[in-house]
């Protein structure tokens, strides 16, 4: 099972800041996989960006630390991730559209209903709107409290639009999603544009 790095980076420079980071993300070679950069839209500061890599095994750890070692760069969070139904092998973040990153918070002993309860929900939700599941991750550091498990879930979606019609809660899926809220202990939500992808 693939393993994953999601990290929030402060970066300097404005939009040549961030197309000096794509380039350098675009040269990286190794055995760990960057695979997107997102950019703020709803929910981060307009200096922030996100980057998500796949496969910690070899050099996961060195993108971060040469990330945190750049002047024009300040890591602020970095969550080591296990996938759970999603994303598959050799899965792309794909052009277009926003793409949300939400983080649940839910009670350790639910993490299997709640995982299953996204899943069927999944199915009806993409079937009826401009949305596309990329991955839903459990956050396997850091764990300050083993019996809370935090997971991030990332989403495209068509527009911000899309997601406002998505809301709708006659659907089976956010019928679905309804239980599942019921065992969210928190949650937030940040929409972002994927300005970068392998």
């Amino acid at each position: 099972m693939a393993q994953y790095e999601h990290l929030m980076v402060e970066i300097t420079g404005g939009p040549q800041g961030r197309a000096s980071l794509a380039e350098r993300l675009g040269a990286w070679s190794g055995a760990d996989r960057p695979l997107g950069l997102f950019v703020s839209q709803l929910g981060w500061s307009a200096s922030e960006v996100a980057i998500l890599i796949e496969d910690r095994e070899a050099a996961t750890r060195d993108v971060a630390e040469t990330l945190a070692g750049d002047h024009g760069l300040s890591l602020i969070q970095r969550r080591l991730l296990r996938q759970t139904l999603r994303p598959s092998a050799g899965a792309r973040l794909t052009r277009g559209g926003v793409w949300v990153h939400r983080t649940f918070e839910v009670r350790t002993e639910n993490l299997q209903t709640f995982i299953e309860l996204s899943g069927e929900g999944w199915q009806d939700f993409e079937r009826r709107f401009d949305v596309r599941v990329f991955g839903l991750f459990e956050v396997i550091e850091p764990r300050p409290d083993p019996t809370v498990t935090e997971l991030l879930l990332l989403t495209r979606y068509g527009s911000h639009g899309i997601w406002e019609e998505s809301r709708d809660p006659s659907t089976e899926a956010m019928q679905t999603f309804g239980r599942r809220a019921a065992l969210t202990l928190r949650t937030r939500a940040a929409s972002s544009l994927l300005a970068w992808s392998a």
